[in-house]
């Protein structure tokens, strides 16, 4: 029997007419996108930085070579932010002086190789030309990929700043221990004086939230790229309400409650200051006002907003990953929740993993996609990481450090009937014994 029409659901075209025709809270969204490159008025908070910044890669608009950069600090602080958005002034001033600049962007995070690296900033001048790559991604020496990254600079650009964002998650194959972040500086910061390598202006931006990422770089590829170097603290909360202020104007007039930013502020001050925080805590409370029907944005909103963030971020995230991150997350994090310190290292957490994966019968990654694994993590804000060293007998570590409790985590993952067969105890024993072999 066909069902009554004034019974059926509403269909999918129904269901989008009937939210386009509704009262929409957020007029803006891309001002409540944290990656959204804002105008200058809209950047407060890091006046310095900005400052140092211009004065730095000013000379660009003279058709000369700026001074390689690396902006250090921890996520959301802006570093990306302003780096584009100067180059973004750059850009236009050379425009009209006819001096032909670009600006080439590639976040490092998912990379896992050099040449991986090396094609895609080929990919991204060619982008920025509005020309082709003219070698394939596969099959080819990384050699014939820089020579093609130099062809398409020299004959498309007259100066070009190459920003490498997320720089430190470029480790790739090792060689000598050397990451593969620390060969790309060097060849990039050597090209400019090489025969048939850069003819154009070419200065290098290393971002990273890892403070002691230069202490990784190899003396010759530090002795070449040589950085003036800025730091990003953390936002205040007036810092981060200041911030919101000047992207309310997302919203239809009228509909934020005063008490909106300062609380979105406050929850985002308290998890280090991170603007992407608050921005994202204020557009998804925008998000659900607009869902429940309701005329304004309230304090009520901001909180709900935080408890689904942080529930979905640390439940949600760690639901649907994949066996394999799960393996390597819950014994990181069995490590962290033992450790004196609530960290682990890297080495410690491998090891832990080799045991769990033993004992459920599961299929074993080797050190390398551990590690991997565990850094694609940083990506839901879930763990951040540091590379360490205790001496020369420790050797070179990555130190894990989780934003929630670590035994959250691994109450959620243990959802998974697979790890909720491990026996407590003997995972207990294990991760003990590993931590005393540390000292």
């Amino acid at each position: 029997m066909t069902p009554d029409a004034d019974d059926a659901d509403p269909s999918i075209e129904d269901m989008l007419l009937e939210f386009d025709e509704g009262a929409q809270l957020i007029q803006d969204r891309s001002l409540l996108d944290p990656t959204h490159v804002v105008d200058e008025d809209r950047i407060v908070g890091r006046d310095d930085q900005l400052t140092e910044i211009t004065r730095m890669l000013r000379v660009a608009i003279g058709g000369n070579r700026p001074p390689n950069l690396f902006l250090y600090g921890p996520s959301g602080t802006g570093k990306s932010l302003i780096s584009k958005a100067v180059c973004d002034k750059i850009d236009a001033i050379c425009a009209q002086r006819g001096i032909r600049f670009g600006t080439i962007e590639l976040n490092c995070q998912d990379l896992d190789t050099l040449g991986v690296a090396v094609y895609e900033l080929a990919e991204r001048a060619a982008d920025a030309a509005g020309v082709e790559v003219e070698v394939p991604k596969h099959g080819v020496a990384t050699k014939e990929k820089w020579d093609e990254l130099y062809r398409i600079v020299n004959d498309h650009f007259d100066a070009v700043v190459i920003i490498l964002d997320e720089l430190d998650m470029l480790v790739g194959r090792r060689d000598k221990d050397e990451p593969a972040f620390s060969r790309l500086l060097y060849q990039l910061s050597r090209a400019g004086g090489q025969a048939d390598a850069f003819d154009a202006h070419v200065s290098i931006v290393g971002i990273s939230n890892d403070t002691k990422m230069l202490e990784q770089v190899d003396s010759r590829a530090l002795s070449s790229y040589t950085p003036e170097e800025v730091h990003f603290g953390d936002y205040d909360a007036n810092q981060l309400q200041d911030i919101l202020h000047r992207r309310q104007d997302a919203f239809a007039d009228g509909v934020l409650d005063g008490d909106v930013i300062p609380l979105a502020a406050a929850y985002a001050a308290q998890t280090h200051g991170d603007a992407r925080k608050a921005i994202d805590l204020m557009r998804v409370a925008g998000e659900l006002a607009e869902r429940g029907g309701d005329a304004t944005v309230t304090a009520q909103h901001v909180e709900q907003a935080q408890a689904n963030v942080e529930k979905n971020r640390v439940l949600e995230v760690v639901r649907g990953i994949s066996t394999q991150k799960k393996l390597c997350l819950y014994a990181t994090a069995a490590v962290a929740a033992e450790s004196t310190d609530g960290t682990a290292r890297s080495t410690t957490g491998f090891r832990v993993y080799e045991y769990i994966c033993e004992s459920i019968d599961a299929e074993q990654y080797q050190q390398e996609s551990y590690v991997n694994k565990m850094k694609e993590l940083t990506t839901y804000s879930l763990v951040e990481f540091e590379r360490q060293s205790r001496g020369p007998t420790s050797g070179v570590f990555l130190e894990f450090r989780f934003a929630e409790e670590p035994t959250t985590i691994m109450e959620t993952l243990r959802e998974d009937s697979r790890i909720n067969d491990l026996h407590p105890d003997e995972l207990d024993s294990v991760v003990a014994a590993q931590l005393r072999g540390e000292s």
